[in-house]
């Protein structure tokens, strides 16, 4: 609990509804609501598989939800499973798993991310024809593996990750961008299982769940061609900054696997988890606890800084006028926004929309915004996200606190811990982008 829930006279209800957004997005009940089995009978979203007909039932996981998702799926399979893989964030120093565990590196690629890589495929270079593969894909999965073209070194990923990630651009853009650069992604694993048939159960962490853009899209056809790839490169300036190899992948690789192609006629991909189940969880939980709710479209992306303005104005909206709902209010939005980085300090997106808040709230009684990152780790810290009241802007001057300050330096982590408002869950197992919670009293 953060000081401004302590302080509210709501705030074990606003716990409450903030962990049932993170429930309903479980991973092993998410694999559980789509896949069951009866028998040699799997049945996947009401596509049915005979597992007996398979010569190997392998399965393949990456993302920061993967470790429950290959567990749970390993429990369905049971007998039938003959070898796994899981890449995760976090790998647990003793692993009892019936699967091989391995940790790759996020937000950044790094030597653990390239070992994955090879192990992957190694993995599924035996595969062929009369095999199954179980894909089990969530956020994060684009850094945790990387298969960087023959031309380009992990160095190069690297400098080219940090870019992508500090210049603002959206994450459907910055893995446009990487499909084009590793074997893997825009549907380069398909490719590489020699024909074999793949069912993808995909945990979503990107605005409109396009597959092609969940971990940069492994067992999905790319809709974007070159050229649209290298517009998302000059709208950002950065042609001439990116390292060599990647601007000569990007002008002259293959062209990526199209919707259409025949190599995915043995591929199923699922979507089992989303932004918008855990926003109607936190719905359901608000009305609960007595609550109006009210939900927003689930499209929040952009800039951070303009995407608080918007919200801090709907809140005071909402205060002054109880319109589209009236206090006690819950009204949640979910989405990613983006952040350009120009300082040196410690954040991520949801602790600098939450501070980028602080001067609009400033003095407003009875209201309070919470941004939340649903993997409960808001980009290289500890924290998920933070809470802001209208008593946080005279809270923290009194502190001699300066959000302008801490907003040029990107250094809201240090602002909330100073008032000890940072979110801290823990990493919670599952990844379905941001959610932001905005409540008038």
């Amino acid at each position: 609990m953060t000081s401004s829930l302590r302080e509210a006279l709501q705030g074990q209800a606003i716990a409450r509804i903030l962990a049932a957004s993170i429930r309903a997005v479980e991973p092993g009940a998410a694999i559980r609501r789509f896949v069951h089995r009866a028998g040699s009978f799997m049945d996947v979203a009401g596509r049915e598989y005979d597992l007996s007909n398979y010569r190997y039932v392998n399965l393949l996981g990456f993302g920061k939800a993967s470790l429950t998702m290959c567990s749970t799926l390993a429990g369905i399979l049971g007998e039938r499973l003959h070898a796994g893989l899981a890449i995760p964030k976090h790998a647990p120093a003793l692993s009892s798993f019936p699967f091989t565990v391995l940790a790759g590196d996020h937000p950044i690629p790094g030597m653990r991310s390239l070992e994955a890589g090879q192990r992957v495929s190694e993995f599924v270079s035996s595969l062929g024809p009369e095999d199954l593969l179980t894909c089990l894909v969530s956020g994060g999965g684009s850094a945790l593996v990387t298969t960087p073209l023959e031309s380009i070194s992990l160095n190069d990923i690297q400098v080219f990750t940090q870019l992508l990630l500090a210049c603002g651009a959206r994450i459907d853009e910055i893995n446009g961008l990487r499909r084009r650069l590793e074997y893997f992604k825009g549907g380069g694993l398909v490719r590489a299982v020699n024909g074999a048939s793949i069912i993808s159960l995909i945990l979503s962490d990107v605005v409109g769940n396009a597959f092609e853009a969940i971990a940069s899209g492994p067992t999905a056809p790319d809709p974007i061609t070159r050229q649209e790839a290298l517009t998302i490169l000059e709208k950002y300036r950065l042609s001439e900054r990116i390292p060599t190899s990647i601007l000569t992948a990007l002008r002259h690789s293959p062209e990526t696997p199209k919707p259409g192609d025949p190599i995915f006629g043995r591929v199923q991909n699922v979507l089992v988890g989303s932004n918008l189940l855990a926003a109607q969880a936190a719905i359901a939980q608000a009305r609960k606890e007595g609550f109006h709710p009210h939900l927003l479209p689930m499209d929040l992306q952009g800039d951070v800084r303009r995407a608080a303005s918007e919200l801090v104005a709907f809140l005071r909206q909402v205060k002054i006028t109880r319109n589209p709902v009236a206090p006690p209010a819950c009204i949640v939005v979910g989405g990613e926004t983006t952040v350009k980085v120009t300082g040196n300090g410690i954040g991520g997106r949801n602790t600098e929309l939450a501070l980028a808040s602080v001067t609009g709230l400033a003095d407003i009684p009875g209201v309070m915004l919470i941004s939340l990152a649903t993997d409960g780790e808001d980009g290289p810290t500890d924290a998920a996200g933070a809470a802001v009241t209208g008593t946080t802007y005279r809270r923290a001057a009194g502190m001699n606190l300066h959000p302008d300050a801490y907003l040029e330096r990107n250094d809201s982590y240090t602002f909330f811990a100073r008032l000890d408002d940072l979110l801290k869950p823990g990493p919670t197992g599952t990844n379905v982008n941001d959610l932001v919670f905005l409540f008038v009293f």
